[in-house]
């Protein structure tokens, strides 16, 4: 395959075009980072809650432990203060399940901010890149293994009939007789429009 044509003219707009596609990709994947950061942010709450049960669970479980030393009540009071142990736990699984959904929203938007724009360039501008590859990396392995005959028949097949007109004489009838002169300028007109210079 051959990446960039030998005209300097349409080399320099293939590198741009893929500079471009390159820079695409880059603002697409700065834009999905800069979003996740942002959602990112809304996990503060969670991140409060999960720290307001974990201190309210350790309190009450310092304060049931403390409790039942008391004589008398102490069992009692104890499994009263387990209760407050239990709503401390209920805060943190709380912030827990905000933190992850938040978390779980953030990766899923930025995936998303980048999947689909590259989906796009991947659709678009990668099959006319690599359909240039392949036909102008066939055509200079015809021309250098010196097949012009069959160059000139690809030109025959592929310009235009205004460019054919520029001949002339026919030149289908001249590749016919093998006229050296008309099978060279066909060759070189058809690897001219592959971006490959002639042999």
């Amino acid at each position: 395959m051959k990446w960039y044509a030998d005209a300097p003219v349409r080399r320099a707009r293939q590198a741009v075009a893929d500079l471009v596609a390159l820079a695409w990709v880059w603002f697409w994947v700065e834009v999905a980072l800069g979003a996740r950061d942002a959602v990112l942010t809304l996990r503060a709450p969670g991140d409060g809650l999960t720290k307001a049960g974990n201190g309210l669970r350790d309190t009450f479980t310092d304060a049931a432990a403390k409790a039942r030393d008391v004589p008398l009540v102490g069992g009692k009071l104890g499994e009263a203060l387990d209760k407050g142990r239990d709503a401390g736990g209920t805060l943190v699984d709380a912030g827990t399940t905000q933190v992850e959904a938040v978390e779980t929203t953030a990766l899923w938007l930025a995936v998303a901010l980048i999947a689909i724009p590259v989906a796009f360039l991947l659709i678009t501008w990668l099959p006319l890149r690599l359909r240039y590859a392949k036909r102008a990396g066939a055509a200079q392995r015809l021309r250098d293994t010196g097949q012009v005959d069959l160059l000139a028949l690809q030109a025959l097949t592929t310009l235009s009939p205004r460019e054919l007109a520029k001949f002339t004489t026919d030149p289908a009838d001249a590749w016919r007789r093998g006229d050296p002169e008309v099978v060279t300028a066909l060759a070189t007109r058809y690897l001219r429009t592959r971006g490959v210079r002639g042999g």
